[in-house]
């Protein structure tokens, strides 16, 4: 047996134990009423800090939430508008096979060549909507700046002011994102004219 293992062994005396060993309550030197004011006020002490402990706790709890929520929108959104490009760039395809297909006269032969390109319009107007392409509304649409391009109004009495009456160019959004505005003729209320010169009161007035 070593010297270490002798001191390992041998039993400490009371004054070493009561060395080593912490007090149970360090306040027992203090009278009875200043022991349990004492330890009132460390109680207060520790709950105040596990009140600031619980409240980190729920803080960082409500900020790790927040995270996973704003990373589970960028990644959906990531996912909806991630081909917004290439679709883009689609568009003056499809309008341009529209408006080929559109001169087409109805009394043309049905050759199989034309029913070739108009299966390929069907495909491409598929593949866009399955994507999440739609069109923007256009004629009897009332002028949203949010989805339309003003390129030139006219006077009208049929349509109320502010209605789309022509469409120059279609617009479409993905999803509920406008990639592309549509451009439209907005009607407005005749200018310079007299109104009551041209009601039939006037009217019935004058022939009085």
């Amino acid at each position: 047996m070593t010297n270490k293992d002798k001191y390992d062994n041998d039993e400490l005396t009371p004054e070493q134990a009561t060395e080593t060993q912490e007090p149970v309550n360090k306040h027992s030197h203090l009278p009875l009423e200043e022991q349990v004011a004492a330890l009132g006020e460390e109680l207060a002490g520790a709950q105040v800090e596990v009140s600031q402990n619980l409240d980190l706790a729920q803080r960082a709890q409500a900020e790790l939430a927040n995270f996973r929520k704003r990373t589970d929108e960028e990644r959906i959104s990531l996912g909806k508008y991630s081909n917004s490009r290439l679709i883009t760039k689609l568009l003056p395809v499809k309008e341009d096979l529209d408006l080929a297909l559109s001169h087409i006269p109805e009394s043309a032969p049905n050759d199989s060549w034309l029913e070739g390109i108009k299966l390929i319009q069907r495909k491409l107007n598929s593949f866009l909507e399955s994507e999440g392409v739609a069109e923007i509304d256009g004629i009897g649409a009332i002028f949203n700046p949010m989805e339309h391009e003003a390129v030139g109004t006219e006077d009208s009495t049929k349509h109320p002011a502010g209605q789309v009456i022509q469409v120059v160019r279609a617009g479409y959004r993905l999803h509920d994102r406008v990639i592309q505005p549509a451009q439209v003729i907005v009607a407005r209320e005749p200018q310079g004219e007299d109104q009551s010169t041209s009601s039939p009161e006037s009217k019935e007035t004058e022939d009085e």
